[in-house]
């Protein structure tokens, strides 16, 4: 029996669950929600299963044998590793910025004239100071 495809959906929670997976055997065969698992010894393949009314939960699908359980496992695991190293990291995009209103156009233009009007104020006082200074033989 060889597994022939694995399909991942990536799940982004705070939790410890870090995707679904699907994986079909022998192109005739499908066993849905494995989830990949990220536990205290490392990440791991749990099997689909359902929680009884007692709160356990009982596998509903499962491999008998180590061998086949390890196959698994290493097969999800190389291709959500494999996703993991082709996923680009988000770029934090700038929202486009809206056309300016009629009237903030106005205020600044305003504004811009206001700080050329200081501008112009405190280089006539600097030059006047000079004068003076230069005619008091300061300079």
């Amino acid at each position: 029996m060889e597994i022939t495809d694995v399909r991942l959906r990536k799940i982004e929670t705070e939790g410890k669950l870090r995707a679904y997976v699907s994986i079909t055997f022998d192109d005739s065969f499908v066993v849905h929600d494995l989830r990949v698992i990220d536990g205290t010894k490392g990440m791991f393949v749990a099997m689909p299963s359902k929680r009884l009314p007692n709160g356990d939960h009982k596998d509903i699908a499962h491999p008998i044998n180590t061998e086949i359980r390890e196959k698994i496992q290493n097969a999800v695991l190389d291709v959500y590793n494999r996703e993991l190293e082709e996923v680009p990291q988000p770029k934090v995009e700038e929202e486009p910025k809206a056309e300016p209103k009629a009237e903030e156009v106005v205020e600044e233009v305003v504004e811009e004239s206001k700080e050329e009007e200081k501008e112009e104020v405190v280089e006539e006082t600097a030059t006047e100071e000079e004068d003076e200074k230069k005619e008091e033989g300061l300079f």
